[in-house]
């Protein structure tokens, strides 16, 4: 059940849009690609989901390409929601999952498992349009979801939403997961990224910048931040080679450096200063990393 990339390319006119991704997902994983606006993810999952044909390259899921009719085994979220607003939430996912093969009492069996998962039993029989963003997205969830998918492909799932839906949805990401289903999604929010993903692919302008495990990635990643507490002044430390950023704090200061040995300066530095308190070196974000990989324009 591995979904297999193989040097997937996609050309719009003289735009490439996607330039030679590669990457393999296992069954059970929880797997992140990552980018800014127009650096080709959309795209990419399109192409996984059949949706578009690559100019070069392929991708296979259990050996083969996903087709129409493997598509009751695939769940996907687009970025850009796709409910009908004047329907009800029980006709929209009555006719969705019709479309996925599945019977009528099944549905609704499924769909109120959720409704009350997500605490909004009493919208089975509301309107779409009279729904808030934020429980629309529960119900576009819903709908990728409810006929129990092997492979689930989320583009931006937390878009929009407050910290306790956010939490909600993602405890419900993280036991699809458990259950054995594959999941890739993409998020702009990388807190979400480091929580749920053990593996990622980063994109810009549709080349891999970075990609692997993300704790591998973390430790070997040259760029560190140092967490410093001392009763004087740290503002010399601006012209140690090597340091990137400094941020002033009440009682000492957060220091982003590009390289071990920029922190082994600093140490040295303020050993001969005076007393200090706390100093610790510290892997970089992943905020940190995709802004240093990443960042700009992903057009």
């Amino acid at each position: 059940m591995t979904l297999i990339i193989n040097n997937l390319k996609k050309t719009f006119d003289k735009h490439k849009a996607v330039d030679g991704i590669s990457l393999t997902i296992n069954k059970g994983e929880m797997f992140g690609m990552l980018g800014a606006n127009g650096a080709g993810k959309t795209t990419s999952f399109r192409m996984i989901l059949g949706l578009l044909d690559p100019t070069e390259g392929d991708v296979r899921w259990k050996g083969e390409r996903i087709t129409y009719k493997r598509t009751k085994l695939v769940g996907y979220l687009p970025e850009e929601r796709g409910l009908f607003p004047k329907l009800t939430v029980k006709d929209q996912l009555v006719y969705l999952m019709k479309l996925k093969g599945m019977n009528k009492q099944a549905i609704i069996k499924e769909m109120r498992f959720w409704l009350d998962r997500f605490g909004v039993p009493e919208y089975e029989n509301k309107v779409i349009e009279e729904l808030s963003k934020g429980n629309q997205q529960k119900i576009q969830f819903i709908a990728a979801v409810l006929h129990k998918p092997e492979l689930l492909i989320l583009d931006e799932p937390f878009s929009g939403l407050d910290p306790v839906n956010a939490d909600m949805l993602k405890n419900a990401v993280k036991d699809l997961q458990e259950r054995g289903t594959t999941i890739v999604f993409s998020s702009h929010q990388m807190s979400n990224v480091e929580e749920l993903c053990e593996d990622l692919i980063m994109l810009k302008k549709g080349k891999a910048v970075l990609q692997g495990n993300l704790r591998t990635i973390k430790r070997s990643y040259d760029m560190k931040n140092i967490s410093i507490k001392a009763d004087y002044d740290l503002a010399f430390l601006e012209d140690v080679k090597g340091v990137l950023k400094i941020e002033p704090k009440k009682d000492g200061a957060d220091v982003k450096v590009e390289n071990e040995k920029a922190a082994e300066t600093i140490f040295s530095r303020l050993a001969s200063k005076g007393f200090v308190r706390k100093f610790e070196v510290e892997e970089p974000s992943l905020h940190d990393i995709f802004i240093d990989k990443a960042g700009g324009s992903g057009t």
